[in-house]
C-alpha cells in the first residue's frame, strides 16, 4: 500500500497577465492555432516592448511529499501561490509543468460555495457534493443528519443556496467536506467567514479528521491555528518552497521573512495616536546585565520606555502587552492596574516596568506599548510590535535537562508526587 497521499514533483503554474484562463473545446484550440500568427502581426509588439507575452509564475519548481494521515499547513504572504497550489491539487486548474500525484478521494473547501449549484437547495447540494465525491446515495443519507446538525442551518435546508449568506454557505460547505469522509481534505482560508464559535468548532473537526488517519492540507494566515493543528508546514514565497519541515521552525522562518522591528521607534510603521506623547525607544534590561539582549526563564527584567511629551499631560497612563511570536496574547498591564501614581508630565523622560520572575518558556515574544490617559489608554501613542523579547534555552525545572522552544508559552514551578 502506498503510504504517500500527495506527491508533488517540479510543479509549476504559469498565467498570462490580463488573460482569463478558460477550458477550450477542440474547435477553440484549432481556431487559436490558425489565428495566432495573424493576431501577432495585428497587435505588433506586446506591452513589455520586446514582442514576448507577459507571464507570471504563480508556482515554480514545487516539490514535496505528504504521507497519509498527516496534517500539513501551507503558509506564506498574499500572492505566494497557496491557493493556486490547492487548485492544482484539486484538479480545478492544470499545471503548466511538473506533476502532482493524489492517492485517495479528495474533498476541497477552497472558496465559499465552491461545488454548490446556486439554484439547488441545501439538501440537494449535500447529495450533489456526495455524488461528486463518488459516494452512493445510501452513504450520503447515512451522514446527512450529522452534516445538518454540524452546519446548524436546519431551517434553511430546503431554500436555494443562492439565498444563503456567506456564513451559511461556509457552514454547509465545511460540514459537507468534513463529514463525507474524503481521504484527503484541502482547506483554504475560508474559516474566516464564520463566527468565532463556528471557527472553533471547525478547527476541532479538522483535528478529529486528522485523528481518523485522513490527510489534511490547511492554508491559513491564522498562525496560531496552523501551530495547533499542523505538526509540519510548508512556507511558500513567490511561488517557490522557501522552507518545509516542523511547524514551529517554519513559522519562525516566516516571521523572520517579514522583516525585523525598527530599533528607532520614530521609523516604526505600525503606530497611531494623537501625538501629545510619543515613544522614542523600548529597551529590555535583564536583571544581571544590560549588555544581554535576552533573558532567562524565571528571570526578573525591566522594560524601559523612553518618551517625549509635547505639551503638559495631567494624568498620563502607560500600558504594555506581551504576545507570542504568532500573536497569542499572554500578558497585559496598565499603570492604573497596579495603582501607580504618575504626576503631570511636560518633557522627555522614561518610565520603567519591573517584571518579576517571568515564567516564560524559551522563544521569541513581541511587545505592544501605549500611552494615553484615564479615558483612553491608547490616545496619545500606540505601537504594535514595538520590541522583541528573547528568552534563552534553559534548565527550566532544574532537572539537568535543557528546554528549548516548545508548544507551551509559560511554565509553573511544580513537582510530581506519587501516592499508591
Amino acid at each position: 500500500m502506498n503510504d504517500i497521499a500527495i506527491r508533488v514533483e517540479k510543479l509549476g503554474k504559469q498565467y498570462r497577465i490580463g488573460k482569463r484562463e478558460r477550458y477550450q473545446t477542440l474547435r477553440d484550440t484549432l481556431t487559436d492555432t490558425v489565428a495566432a500568427p495573424f493576431r501577432w502581426l495585428r497587435n505588433g509588439r506586446s506591452a513589455n516592448g520586446n514582442g514576448a507575452p507577459e507571464h507570471i509564475w504563480a508556482l515554480k519548481d514545487i516539490s514535496f511529499e505528504i504521507p497519509r494521515g498527516e496534517v500539513v499547513g501551507i503558509i506564506g504572504r498574499n500572492g505566494a501561490g497557496k491557493s493556486t497550489l490547492l487548485k492544482v491539487l484539486s484538479r480545478i486548474t492544470e499545471p503548466t509543468e511538473g506533476r502532482a500525484e493524489i492517492h485517495g478521494r479528495v474533498g476541497s473547501l477552497l472558496e465559499v460555495g465552491t461545488g454548490f449549484h446556486p439554484e439547488l437547495t441545501g439538501r440537494e447540494n449535500v447529495y450533489l457534493n456526495g455524488a461528486i465525491l463518488g459516494m452512493h446515495k445510501a452513504e450520503i443519507a447515512g451522514k446527512f443528519d450529522e452534516i445538518v446538525a454540524f452546519a446548524e442551518i436546519e431551517a434553511f435546508l430546503d431554500t436555494p443556496v443562492k439565498h444563503y449568506s456567506s456564513g451559511m454557505y461556509m457552514r454547509l460547505a465545511f460540514a459537507v467536506a468534513a463529514h463525507l469522509e474524503p481521504e484527503i481534505l484541502l482547506i483554504d482560508e475560508v474559516l474566516a467567514v464564520g463566527d468565532v464559535a463556528f471557527q472553533k468548532k471547525c478547527l476541532g473537526k479538522i483535528s478529529d479528521v486528522a485523528n481518523q488517519g485522513r490527510t489534511v492540507l490547511f492554508v491559513s494566515h491564522n498562525l496560531i491555528a496552523v501551530e495547533n493543528l499542523c505538526p509540519r508546514s510548508v512556507l511558500l514565497r513567490r511561488g517557490e518552497v522557501l522552507e518545509a519541515g516542523e511547524t514551529r521552525q517554519v513559522l519562525g522562518e516566516y516571521l523572520s521573512e517579514q522583516g525585523g522591528i525598527p530599533k528607532d521607534l520614530a521609523l516604526h510603521p505600525n503606530r497611531k495616536g494623537s501625538g501629545e506623547i510619543r515613544f522614542v525607544s523600548c529597551d529590555i534590561l535583564p536583571q544581571e546585565s544590560s549588555a544581554r539582549s535576552s533573558i532567562r526563564p524565571g528571570e526578573d527584567f525591566t522594560v524601559r520606555l523612553h518618551f517625549r511629551c509635547f505639551c503638559q499631560v495631567q494624568k498620563p497612563a502607560f500600558s504594555l502587552a506581551l504576545r507570542s511570536s504568532f500573536g497569542a496574547p499572554i500578558f497585559a498591564v496598565h499603570t492604573t492596574d497596579t495603582g501607580a501614581e504618575i504626576g503631570p508630565v511636560d518633557r522627555a523622560g522614561f518610565i520603567d516596568l519591573h517584571i518579576f520572575r517571568a515564567n516564560l518558556m524559551p522563544g521569541r515574544y513581541l511587545l505592544d506599548i501605549a500611552a494615553g490617559d484615564d479615558f483612553d489608554p491608547h490616545r496619545y501613542d500606540l505601537i504594535l510590535d514595538a520590541s522583541e523579547l528573547h528568552v534563552e534555552s534553559s534548565d527550566v525545572y532544574r532537572s539537568g535537562k535543557l528546554r528549548g522552544a516548545g508548544w507551551n508559552l509559560v511554565y509553573f514551578d511544580c513537582q510530581w508526587q506519587m501516592n499508591c
